[in-house]
């Protein structure tokens, strides 16, 4: 009979095995159960089996010392102890890239696919710009290839994907395969142990008032923080990417909004008890799903997909205004005055006034 109230759920096929919060490997994650079937754990509570190169461990006890709300009523000490874990090893350091091999790919932007869309839609300085913001570098894996380095809160670099882009269409190239892959994987680093953050999460530092918007897609944050860069844009990388308490940490005391791919919204509303368990205040962008069309649906488009869609004449002339905001007076001056041209008549010398009819 087993005496331990909160165990590891028994193997009892692959539907029993989860991906892991941390290292992100599918059906490698053991989640902790209730034997008496009262308490229901996050989904972040158990032990990955890749002790070695990832360790994650979260116990109950742990679980229960960070949220003694949750905790079950006369459940003392000595109760604990005797389903209490088996101590966990000392967690191994997080792995970095070195900043020499970082600076090396921060440049040749006109072999860069990504860059070479941009300029199109940006203007050629605002698309640099956003890319050295980024700190995007360019990978001779695939020639035109992508580097979409995770950089942390630290400055330090966790690791970077790898990705090839259409420079014409600006989407990912998956034919004749998925064009995808990571640094710390081509450099056959031994022991690396890799623990993902938020893509731009550098930024984070000098933006300490803005509110934090949470996409996808690295490049769909680069595209969302041109056209609104009154948010920080992060990329968790994936649907679940960085979604774990790990990584959300460093957005302790932020304001977060979460912008889904249409699709995804369902998933990622499951996300939000966990920001608010770590004391985030979040909520999530749901107009996409209620308005997208069924095509829509089924290429899962997301927020840059819509912005993208506006004219690029119009895109730099809004990046000239948030530069110099006197230019929309100006821009408004203009526009009347070329209204009061219009309503000119030249046999009376007169600037004839716009009818009820035409100022609708």
């Amino acid at each position: 009979m087993n005496v331990h109230r909160f165990i590891l759920q028994p193997y009892k096929g692959i539907s029993s095995r989860h991906t892991c919060p941390a290292c992100h490997k599918r059906r490698c994650f053991s989640r902790y159960i209730d034997t008496e079937k009262q308490i229901s754990f996050p989904g972040d509570v158990g032990r990955c089996d890749h002790e070695q190169s990832c360790g994650y461990h979260l116990t109950p006890k742990e679980y229960f010392g960070r949220n003694p709300q949750s905790k079950p009523q006369h459940c003392d000490f000595a109760t604990l102890s005797a389903w209490r874990a088996k101590p966990t090893e000392p967690r191994k350091p997080t792995s970095l890239i070195a900043a020499e091999t970082v600076s090396q790919t921060l440049h040749g932007y006109e072999k860069n696919n990504l860059y070479l869309f941009l300029p199109s839609k940006f203007g050629a300085e605002d698309a640099l710009r956003l890319m050295r913001d980024y700190r995007i570098g360019t990978s001779k894996h695939w020639p035109g290839s992508c580097v979409f380095w995770q950089t942390d809160i630290n400055s330090c670099v966790r690791t970077g994907k790898v990705m090839l882009y259409d420079a014409e269409t600006g989407r990912r190239v998956k034919e004749p395969f998925n064009h995808v892959t990571w640094v710390h994987s081509l450099l056959r680093l031994p022991d690396f142990n890799l623990r993902q953050c938020f893509f731009g999460e550098h930024l984070l530092p000098m933006n300490r008032g803005k509110p934090v918007a949470i996409v996808e897609s690295e490049k769909t944050a680069l595209v969302a923080m041109y056209y609104l860069p009154e948010y920080v844009w992060l990329a968790t990388g994936g649907k679940n990417g960085c979604f774990n308490a790990d990584a959300l940490r460093v957005l302790k005391d932020r304001q977060v909004i979460l912008y889904p791919d249409i699709g995804a919204t369902d998933q990622w509303q499951q996300k939000l008890s966990l920001l608010r368990k770590l004391c985030i205040e979040a909520s999530i962008f749901n107009f996409l799903e209620d308005v997208a069309t069924d095509d829509e649906r089924t290429a899962g488009l997301d927020i840059a997909d819509y912005l993208l869609q506006i004219e690029p004449a119009q895109a730099i002339l809004q990046s000239m205004i948030r530069r110099n905001p006197m230019l929309q007076k100006l821009i408004y001056d203009l526009q009347c005055t070329l209204v009061s041209v219009e309503r000119y008549d030249p046999d009376t010398d007169a600037i004839n006034k716009p009818s009820n009819t035409e100022k609708q």
